[in-house]
C-alpha cells in the first residue's frame, strides 16, 4: 500500500512540474496583464502541489533524521503558502477577467 502512496504521489509531483512549466512559458508569452497574472496565478497554484507532494515524497521515503524533517516541513510550509497565494489570485484575475468580458 505505502509503494502505491508513493507512485500516487510521484505522479502528482511529476504532472504538477510539467504543468507549472507551461502556464510559465505561458504567462511570459502572453501580452495581457489580466492573462498574464490569472497563468502565474496557475504557476502559482502548481508550484504550492508540487512542493506538498515534494514533500510527502520525501516523508515516505526518508525517516528519522532531523535535517529531513526540517527541509520537509519548510516544503510543507511554502507549498501550503503558494496554494493558499495560487488560489486567491486566480480568483482574482478569473472576476477581474469576467468583468472585462461583461462591461
Amino acid at each position: 500500500m505505502i509503494t502505491v502512496i508513493r507512485y500516487a504521489l510521484f505522479i502528482i509531483l511529476v504532472l504538477s512540474v510539467i504543468a507549472a512549466a507551461l502556464y510559465s512559458i505561458r504567462a511570459r508569452r502572453v501580452a495581457d496583464p489580466a492573462d498574464r497574472g490569472f497563468h502565474m496565478a496557475m504557476m502559482n497554484l502548481y508550484m504550492g502541489i508540487m512542493l506538498v507532494s515534494l514533500s510527502l515524497v520525501c516523508m515516505f521515503l526518508f525517516r528519522g533524521s532531523t535535517p529531513a524533517v526540517i527541509v520537509e516541513a519548510a516544503f510543507m510550509v511554502l507549498g501550503a503558502f503558494n496554494l493558499f497565494a495560487g488560489i486567491r489570485s486566480r480568483s482574482y484575475y478569473s472576476r477581474l477577467k469576467k468583468a472585462r468580458a461583461e462591461g
